[in-house]
């Protein structure tokens, strides 16, 4: 695939900042329409999205450092080596969470209720940000004898001019499925809480299964899981609490 888009004298247009780019506008874009119908204040959106990548950033940056421990004690410049490369989605994700709930509580305002209008757009970034991975090569699969493969010419990160497993595309389309699907809870939830546990839990699930596809060792490993797999197992497990204690919340009032 093609990660340089365009070039204009010393301005280059990269596919993978570019996708990540569209997919934080249409994030925004989807949460402020979203907490304007459900009567939310939407100009809260953008400044908690906006804290929330930050607080992402550094998280998804740290738990990649995590991660490589051991390049870092050989070598403590790979520390600066790595300032503009290397993430984990789900540090990301945790940090974010954590930011968006430090946010909320300094406002005085319901985390869950703008979690819930906030995460459907989340997964639908992530999508687009597959697609970024894509055009870059990163995030790459297995070698495969499948027709259902992909090669890649002159990528820096994927291996070139082999048939690889396109876990990109596979977890960009289980992204929009996500976004899809948590717009449909959404509609028809019953309390506060609800959407959230079931982005952990779905994204949880899909990301468990998709690594089993993934061919880039840069990831780390606990055990035989990856990193990624072994974070899935503890916040499937807590989107499955939150989940029960809603449901426990809800029948309590019912029985008043």
């Amino acid at each position: 695939m093609k990660n340089e888009l365009l070039t204009i004298g010393p301005f280059t247009v990269y596919g993978y900042g570019l996708m990540i780019a569209i997919g934080i506008v249409a994030g925004c874009l989807t949460a402020e329409y979203r907490a304007g119908k459900q009567k939310l204040d939407s100009e809260q959106i953008f400044p908690m999205i906006l804290w929330c990548l930050v607080g992402g950033f550094f998280c998804a940056k740290l738990l990649f450092w995590i991660t490589e421990w051991k390049s870092i004690v050989q070598d403590p410049g790979f520390i600066m080596e790595t300032l503009s490369s290397g993430f984990v989605v789900f540090g990301g994700i945790i940090g974010g969470i954590l930011t968006g709930l430090l946010y909320c509580r300094i406002r005085k305002l319901v985390f869950f209720k703008y979690a819930d209008v906030i995460l459907p757009s989340v997964a639908l970034a992530q999508g687009f940000g597959r697609i970024g991975c894509f055009l870059a090569g990163c995030c790459y699969g297995k070698e495969t004898e499948s027709v259902f493969s992909v090669i890649f010419q002159n990528s820096e990160y994927a291996p070139n001019h082999v048939a690889l497993i396109p876990t990109q595309l596979y977890s960009g389309g289980l992204d929009f499925l996500h976004f899809l699907l948590l717009l449909l809870i959404a509609r028809n939830k019953k309390e506060d809480g609800q959407v959230t546990a079931c982005y952990l839990i779905f994204y949880s699930i899909g990301r468990f299964v998709i690594e089993f596809f993934r061919g880039d060792i840069i990831r780390g490993s606990v055990g035989i899981l990856s990193t990624s797999q072994f974070i899935s197992i503890f916040t499937g497990i807590a989107g499955i609490v939150l989940l029960i204690r809603i449901r426990k919340k809800r029948d309590s009032k019912s029985s008043v």
